[in-house]
């Protein structure tokens, strides 16, 4: 059996490849979809009309209730 690189270029690629159909078809099914912004740093939710914001995660409270919108980021924002 042949083991991939997990250190490797291709590996990556199919990782990154991965996350971005999922997170596509999050967004398609109407949910929200919540990460890190991996150049800014900042906390964001995305919904699916394409509208971004930044967000406060307040550890401890309900799943439902457990973040805060600080801002509207901007479509090309970061």
């Amino acid at each position: 059996m042949v083991h991939p690189d997990i250190l490797g270029d291709d590996f990556t690629a199919l990782v990154k490849a991965a996350g971005a159909r999922a997170r596509e078809e999050t967004l398609r099914a109407g949910v929200p979809v919540f990460y890190r912004d991996p150049e800014s740093g900042l906390e964001v939710m995305e919904q699916p009309d394409g509208r971004r914001f930044e967000i406060r995660f307040l550890f401890g409270a309900p799943r439902e209730r457990n973040f805060e919108v600080l801002r509207e980021l901007g479509r090309t924002a970061t």
